[in-house]
């Protein structure tokens, strides 16, 4: 059976969201400390430390999980507000549901979260990696993004993908109550329209002149 426009929309934010998790984890299992190298100065004998970092993955990781966590909020925020075969829905209509509303406020809140420490994290690492790597670090510490951003920022990008799951089940809701509110105004329209007639039709029988 054929995926629906619902079906493909719910498959790429999870594909894109899981993908960006695993990125995420994979990111801060293969992040390195620094090997640190001492020497001694040319000047006074004084021990210093360069900053030696050893090839990796990481900052490529992080930037990807960045992009494809972007692509599952912009494909979560448009699976809401595209129209559904060909039938566009008023956005006003639509957050007319409290849940929908509250879901796709807390979808967007957890992905700035999410994006911000990833970004974060890898902007971090890459700074390091310019300004330390292959040289002398006075303080001796050889610093790497703090231990723990990478995944906890995966683990929210892993939340944001849900968040964005369940706003998808939410909307298909809110459409279907919009499209059955117009069809019962048209019933009742139709019925009201009858049943005037009923009352009409006698009285207008009543003038019609008699055959001789």
């Amino acid at each position: 059976m054929a995926l629906g426009q619902v079906g493909w929309s719910a498959l790429l934010i999870t594909c894109s969201g899981l993908i960006a998790f695993i990125l995420g984890i994979s990111a801060e299992n293969q992040k390195p400390t620094a090997i640190r190298v001492s020497g001694l100065t040319a000047s006074g004998g004084d021990t210093a430390v360069t900053c030696v970092y050893p090839a990796d993955p990481t900052i490529w990781l992080g930037s990807i999980a960045v992009v494809l966590l972007f692509v599952t909020a912009l494909k979560g925020l448009v699976a809401i507000l595209f129209p559904y075969q060909g039938k566009r829905v008023p956005v006003r209509a639509l957050f007319k549901s409290t849940s929908l509303l509250t879901f796709t406020i807390l979808s967007v809140v957890i992905f700035l979260v999410a994006e911000a420490l990833l970004l974060w994290a890898t902007i971090l690492e890459s700074l390091h990696r310019r300004q330390f790597n292959g040289k002398v670090d006075p303080t001796g510490s050889c610093p790497t993004a703090k231990t723990g951003l990478f995944g906890g920022a995966a683990f929210l990008a892993l939340d944001s993908m849900l968040f964005w799951l369940i706003c998808l089940m939410l909307t298909v809701n809110a459409r279907a109550d919009h499209f059955n509110s117009f069809e019962e105004e048209d019933l009742k329209g139709s019925y009201a329209d009858v049943a005037n007639a009923q009352e009409y039709a006698p009285a207008l029988g009543a003038h019609a002149p008699a055959r001789v």
